[in-house]
């Protein structure tokens, strides 16, 4: 059990998602992380299908790392079904009117077969599968930053560490979102302080809707102003004692809307002039 003295040593941990949600909605990260309160459900469609997919990954490289045999494709579907089938539920959240379920799952097997065909035999040098990792931005214990690594692989060719990266939703097409990546930065710091700051860390991103992948490196300096502009975020959730809704199309996703007052606010008066019109 910890004691109230216990509790104030305890470090405060922040991570890319827990930032994220604070700069899309200030009253979702309240939700979330403050008042800790009830979603309206638990999973939407996209987080099953990247669930799934992630693991299905990870099992195939975690067969390679122990030297088993390379599982055939037919193998490797199997998993993703059973996965897909431990982990749905009859209240999946499907905002899109235009896919099924259905349409979902066949676009992970999708994913799964096009990336199978394309690394097999997954012999590229893995060292770590979702690995922890842990950061202390300036050294104080104030400011400590949680996240997982899809994989982590050293390139014996390049002699570089690979940060690789799964995403199962579409390509941006902003390309400087990967030159300003928080979360692979992030990892590329935690990388330098493991291995040396002199490694040369390369940063993966496998869009597997689109069969590309995407490179990117971090200069020193450009580390450093992404620590300090992590920093400064930090400060701004601490000191923040409002959280205001910030609507956007996002909010077809969001697991909060019941307790939204802009929704609610929006759906009131839908239903008012639903009322006038019906007379």
């Amino acid at each position: 059990m910890l004691h109230m003295s216990d509790e104030k040593e305890k470090k405060k941990m922040y991570s890319h998602s827990k930032l994220s949600s604070f700069e899309q909605c200030p009253f979702k990260y309240k939700c979330r992380y403050i008042d800790k309160i009830k979603p309206d459900f638990e999973k939407s469609v996209e987080s099953l299908l990247g669930t799934c997919v992630h693991e299905t990954l990870e099992w195939v490289y975690g067969l390679v790392m122990k030297k088993s045999p390379v599982p055939t494709i037919d193998m490797v579907v199997d998993y993703y079904s059973a996965q897909w089938e431990k982990n749905f539920s009859k209240d999946i959240h499907l905002v899109s009117k235009s896919l099924s379920i259905q349409d979902y799952f066949n676009r992970g097997v999708q994913f799964l077969i096009g990336y199978y065909l394309k690394h097999t035999p997954f012999s590229d040098g893995t060292m770590n599968l979702e690995m922890e990792i842990k950061i202390d931005l300036d050294k104080t214990g104030k400011y400590n930053m949680v996240g997982y690594i899809d994989r982590l692989a050293f390139n014996e060719k390049t002699q570089e560490y690979e940060v690789h990266d799964y995403k199962t939703g579409s390509l941006p097409n902003d390309k400087n979102k990967f030159v300003d990546d928080r979360q692979l930065g992030l990892y590329s710091i935690a990388i330098r302080e493991l291995f040396g700051t002199e490694k040369k860390i390369c940063l993966v991103w496998h869009y597997l809707a689109h069969d590309q992948k995407i490179c990117s490196y971090r200069t020193d300096e450009q580390l450093e102003i992404l620590k300090k502009k992590i920093i400064t975020l930090i400060d701004e959730i601490e000191s923040t004692q409002e959280f205001p809704p910030s609507p956007s199309i996002l909010c077809g996703w969001c697991e909060y809307k019941s307790n939204c007052p802009a929704f609610n606010s929006k759906f009131g008066q839908l239903k008012e002039k639903q009322n006038r019109l019906s007379f």
